[in-house]
C-alpha cells in the first residue's frame, strides 16, 4: 500500500470515528431531555461540571492519533473522569450523565490500549477501562431504568474494542518483522557485494606487490625489500581467503550483479536481460560507474521488473531509461498494464529496499502510477560534472 493510500485510508478512518463520535454525544443530549432535573443541594453545581466531560472524553479519545505515545496518559485520564463521574452520580444524585459517548470514546482507547501499549500496561488499563464502560450506565441510573442495559452493550463493545486492539498488535508485529527480513535481506545482498568489490582491490593490489616482489629479487635486492613484499602478499591472500570464507556462508550467487569496472549501459544491459527494453542516453552508454552504482542500479531493474512480472502479468511493454536532468542520473522503470484498481498497484518491500540503498548513496527513490495506466519506478543518483561524474556520491561506500 502507498502512502498516499495510507493517508486516504487514516483520513477516512478519522472522518468516521468522529462522526460516531457526534452520533453519541446527540445521542447523550437526547437522554438529558428525557431525565427530569436532578437533585440539589451541594450537587447542583456539578451538574455542569459534570456534562463538560461528556465532550472532554471524547476529545481526549480523538487526541490519541495526534499523540500515539500517550496512549496511557489519555486512557487513563478518561477512566478517571467517568469513574468520577460515576460516583458523583451515586452520591449526590444530581441529574446522572449520560454515559454514551464515554463508552464509545474508552472504546476506542481501550483498542489503542491493546495495540501501541507494553503488555503489562495494558493489562491494566484495558480492564479499567472496561469496569467504568460498564459500571457508567449500571450505577448512575440505578436498577429498573431502561438505560441500565446499555452496561450489557457497553460489555460487548469493550470486548470487541479489545479484540480489534490485539488483532491490530498482531499485524502491526507481523510488519515489523516482515521489514526486518527485508532489512536483513538487503545486508546480506550488501555483504556479498562487500565481498566482491573487496577482493577486486586487494586482488589488484596482490599483484602488484608480486611485480615489485619479482623487480626487487631480478635486481638482486640487498636491502630485504624482496622479504617485505613477500610479507605483504601472504597477508593480502589471507585477507582474500577470510573475507571469502565468511561471505561464502551468506552469499546467493543468483542475479550476480556487474563488477567495478562497468560501464553504465552495459550494467543497465545486464540487468534487464530480455525482460524489457532499454534506452540508455547516448552520452551515458559508455560512462564508468562506480561498483556501488553498478550493484544499485542492478538492483532497482531487477527488483521492478519483478515487480511489473508480479503485478502487471498483462503488461506488453516494459521500458528501462536511462537519462540526466538537472546534474541527476535519472534511471526509470516504466510498464503498461497496471490493474485498474489502484489497490491491486504494486508495491511492498522490495520498494524499501531499493529505496534505503538509494539513501546510502544520497538519492531517492519514486514508485507510483502515471499516466496511460502506466506504473513507473524512479531512481536519482546525484551526478557531478562532465569530469567528474558520481564524485558527488558520498564518501566511504
Amino acid at each position: 500500500m502507498t502512502a498516499m493510500r495510507r493517508a486516504g485510508v487514516r483520513r477516512g478512518m478519522l472522518g468516521t470515528e468522529l462522526a460516531v463520535l457526534a452520533a453519541a454525544i446527540v445521542a447523550d443530549v437526547v437522554l438529558v431531555l428525557k431525565v427530569p432535573g436532578g437533585g440539589g443541594g451541594w450537587a447542583a453545581p456539578l451538574t455542569g461540571v459534570l456534562a463538560s466531560t461528556g465532550t472532554a472524553i471524547p476529545v481526549l479519545a480523538v487526541l490519541r492519533r495526534r499523540f500515539p505515545r500517550h496512549v496511557g496518559v489519555l486512557g487513563s485520564v478518561v477512566a478517571a473522569l467517568s469513574a468520577i463521574s460515576t460516583v458523583v452520580a451515586v452520591a449526590a444524585r444530581p441529574q446522572p450523565q449520560p454515559p454514551i459517548a464515554e463508552i464509545v470514546a474508552a472504546g476506542l482507547l481501550t483498542a489503542a490500549a491493546g495495540r501501541k501499549l507494553e503488555p503489562k500496561h495494558a493489562a491494566v488499563l484495558a480492564p479499567a477501562l472496561g469496569a467504568v464502560m460498564i459500571a457508567a450506565p449500571l450505577l448512575r441510573y440505578g436498577a429498573g431504568e431502561p438505560e441500565t442495559l446499555l452496561a450489557v452493550a457497553a460489555a460487548a463493545y469493550w470486548g470487541a474494542c479489545l479484540g480489534v486492539g490485539l488483532i491490530l498488535r498482531a499485524a502491526d508485529g507481523r510488519q515489523r518483522a516482515a521489514l526486518e527480513r527485508v532489512r536483513s535481506q538487503e545486508r546480506l545482498q550488501l555483504a556479498r557485494e562487500l565481498h566482491d568489490l573487496v577482493s577486486h582491490h586487494v586482488s589488484g593490489i596482490v599483484v602488484r606487490v608480486q611485480a615489485a616482489r619479482a623487480i626487487a629479487e631480478a635486481n638482486a635486492d640487498v636491502g630485504g625489500h624482496a622479504a617485505v613484499y613477500r610479507e605483504i602478499e601472504e597477508a593480502g591472500g589471507a585477507a582474500l581467503a577470510a573475507a571469502r570464507r565468511l561471505v561464502g556462508m551468506l552469499r546467493d550467487t543468483r542475479d550476480v550483479p556487474p563488477l567495478s569496472g562497468a560501464v553504465l549501459g552495459d550494467a543497465v544491459r545486464a540487468a534487464a536481460g530480455s525482460a524489457a527494453r532499454v534506452a540508455v542516453a547516448e552520452e551515458l552508454d559508455q560512462l564508468p560507474v562506480p561498483s556501488q552504482v553498478a550493484t544499485t542500479v542492478h538492483r532497482v531493474v531487477t527488483e521492478a521488473l519483478t515487480n511489473a512480472r508480479r503485478h502487471a502479468p498483462a503488461a506488453t511493454e516494459v521500458v528501462v531509461s536511462v537519462r540526466v536532468e538537472t546534474d541527476e542520473l535519472v534511471l526509470e522503470v516504466a510498464n503498461d498494464g497496471l490493474p485498474a484498481n489502484p489497490r491491486s498497484a504494486p508495491g511492498g518491500f522490495g520498494i524499501i529496499g531499493m529505496a534505503e540503498r538509494l539513501e546510502m548513496l544520497g538519492g531517492s527513490l519514486t514508485a507510483g502510477p502515471g499516466p496511460g495506466a502506466r506504473w513507473t519506478v524512479a531512481a536519482r543518483l546525484p551526478l557531478g560534472g562532465e569530469d567528474t561524474p558520481f564524485d558527488a556520491l558520498p564518501r566511504g561506500l
